[in-house]
């Protein structure tokens, strides 16, 4: 079931609220909204309103056999990147980039925020599909920019089934499938990284790819390995 509201905070808000009050949201159920005035991003960034986009939010309840639950962000990606790529002219343009970007031409088309309360993870989705944000710090694009984008509503539909279907891929064949699907949707191994992590270092690299449980592996320039659990990536 998908619920459409006219205007809210954050759909990722909003279900946090319910679940913390007790309310049960049902998996496969999502909450959508045309407009966000108090939208959020990862590391406290402000989500683009972008009316025309979309912006929307779901739970997942990880059980005892299911993959690590931060293993959703990379599941999402994938969920993401297989509702958008019918719709571009050139697929070999779309890309994903870790933890959670899909990259449009390099450039930033959607984002994802999950967030962990109990025994649930409310996963929030944006997508420019009619506008993109102007960010200081990376390019962003909309699907607008290279073809007729389909209306929100519309793409809600498409992304609920295919992000149903990577919930069932991730909970029926594990890690092992997931990784090797992300990467091969992912920039090519030997791609110059920078990943700023919480402390706010700076590391420089080349992908490696990614280890056994979906951490990014960097190259560094004395040949060494380092695996990165979590930090923002920037492609140079």
């Amino acid at each position: 079931m998908i619920t459409f509201v006219e205007q809210t905070g954050s759909t990722n808000a909003d279900l946090l609220s319910r679940l913390g009050a007790g309310e049960h949201v049902r998996e496969g159920d999502w909450l959508v909204a045309q407009r966000q005035v108090a939208g959020r991003g990862r590391q406290g960034r402000q989500w683009f309103d972008g009316a025309g986009n979309f912006m929307g939010s779901t739970v997942v309840r990880p059980g005892p056999g299911d993959p690590p639950a931060h293993s959703l962000a990379l599941a999402t990606g994938l969920a993401v990147y297989e509702a958008v790529l019918p719709l571009c002219p050139d697929p070999s343009a779309l890309m994903l980039k870790w933890p959670n970007d899909v990259l449009l031409g390099g450039a930033k088309l959607a984002g994802i925020l999950l967030e962990a309360t109990g025994g649930a993870v409310v996963v929030g989705i944006g997508v420019n599909l009619r506008a993109a944000p102007q960010l200081p710090d990376r390019r962003t694009i909309a699907l607008a920019d290279v073809t007729t984008p389909p209306a929100p509503a519309d793409f809600a539909e498409r992304l609920a089934a295919a992000f149903e279907a990577e919930i069932v891929r991730w909970r029926s064949h594990g890690l092992e499938l997931l990784l090797r699907r992300w990467q091969a949707a992912a920039h090519r191994p030997g791609t110059p990284l920078k990943v700023h992590d919480a402390s706010g270092e700076a590391l420089a690299g080349e992908f490696a790819g990614l280890d056994a449980s979906g951490a990014l592996l960097l190259r560094r320039a004395d040949g060494k390995t380092q695996a990165v659990h979590a930090g923002d990536v920037v492609i140079e």
